[in-house]
């Protein structure tokens, strides 16, 4: 085409956004890779952020490490925060162990018990008590 015969009030050249005659659309091509990435990139940092709960707590060899696991997978699979937050704080803080000290209590109650008893345990009878009255 010459300049002849395009129209007056047609520009000079056209912007690249504009379809081609051959029917291939740059800007359609574009923004379809430009979301398939953004999805893509959304979803690893989703993904990333509910693991963070089990890194923290595989890392310091966490004894609730299941709970933490259960925890980030239902606020993943929910979409409740709030199963976040308690997994993060699950894994981030050791809870103290109660039982050890009693344990220890109790063994060193149950040694100081055995060490003054010589005498054997009574024997258990051969015969159940039902038996002997009949």
């Amino acid at each position: 085409m010459t300049s002849a015969e395009l129209h007056p009030m047609a520009t000079g050249h056209i912007p690249s956004y504009v379809t081609q005659a051959d029917g291939s659309d740059f800007l359609l091509t574009f923004m379809f890779v430009f979301t398939v990435l953004v999805i893509v990139l959304i979803g690893v940092g989703y993904f990333t952020l509910h693991s963070i709960p089990e890194k923290i707590a595989h890392e310091s060899n966490h004894p609730q490490f299941q709970l933490v696991g259960i925890l980030a997978l239902l606020a993943l699979f929910t979409h409740n925060g709030l199963f976040w937050v308690a997994a993060i704080l699950v894994a981030g803080f050791q809870f103290p162990d109660v039982a050890a000290p009693l344990r220890a209590i109790a063994d060193a109650i149950r040694s100081l018990g055995n060490q003054g008893n010589d005498v054997p345990a009574p024997a258990a009878p051969s015969q159940p008590t039902a038996q002997r009255e009949q």
